[in-house]
């Protein structure tokens, strides 16, 4: 499980977290600034303590401790020693690997940013179906898609649909980029761009209250 979760075919996303890593980042406040910088691209430690209620010298530490262990990186040549932006590190994030879920410490602390993640991502889907329509437009709810859909499957199937998942958006990525489209871009776009910041999301599990 990853921001952008890594595949078994070669993909360019980064290899899972070690347990040190993984432990570090098992904090709420921790998953929270990543998922913003995930989410809405580079901050500084005052603009994430703003949108998180919390104080810049709290945000600042924990962007150090993020950083220590590669997860998150510092923008060069923006920002000042005062003001230093941070970004998430190239690749996003990997979890759940087999070597940290045999320890009871990986698994607690995947748990813990797993439940993180599934959180960020309900408030996420709720804030626009709450408010897209309004502030958005119809066009931008039309062009948005949410789905569910069940099948019966093998383990290996189960697998296939995620890595043609992420082999669709790396191909998909590569085509507008050579189209010109900067498309993972932390730039502020300017009111003229017609671009906005998307997130999107895909399940596919089995459902375990069946297995009994």
């Amino acid at each position: 499980m990853t921001t952008e979760d890594k595949p078994e075919t070669p993909l360019p996303y980064s290899e899972a977290l070690s347990l040190e890593a993984l432990r570090a980042l098992a904090h709420p406040l921790r998953v929270r600034i990543m998922n913003e910088l995930s989410d809405f691209g580079s901050m500084t430690a005052s603009g994430l303590a703003e949108r998180l209620g919390e104080s810049s010298g709290a945000t600042s530490y924990h962007l150090r401790q993020l950083a220590k262990h590669g997860i998150i990186v510092e923008l060069e040549g923006k920002g000042s020693a005062r003001e230093r932006w941070w970004n998430m590190a190239p690749g996003g994030i990997t979890i759940g690997s087999v070597e940290t879920l045999k320890t009871p410490a990986g698994r607690e602390a995947t748990e813990l940013i797993s439940r993180e993640w599934q959180q960020n991502n309900e408030r996420r889907l709720t804030a626009f179906l709450r408010y897209g329509l309004d502030v958005l437009g119809p066009e931008w709810s039309e062009a948005s898609t949410l789905s569910t859909t069940h099948l019966q499957l093998t383990m290996e199937q189960l697998a296939e649909i995620g890595q043609e998942y992420y082999s669709m958006v790396t191909q998909l990525k590569a085509k507008w980029q050579a189209a010109g489209y900067v498309v993972s871009s932390d730039d502020i776009v300017d009111e003229n761009d017609d671009r906005r910041r998307v997130q999107v999301q895909f399940n596919a599990f089995p459902l375990v209250e069946g297995a009994a």
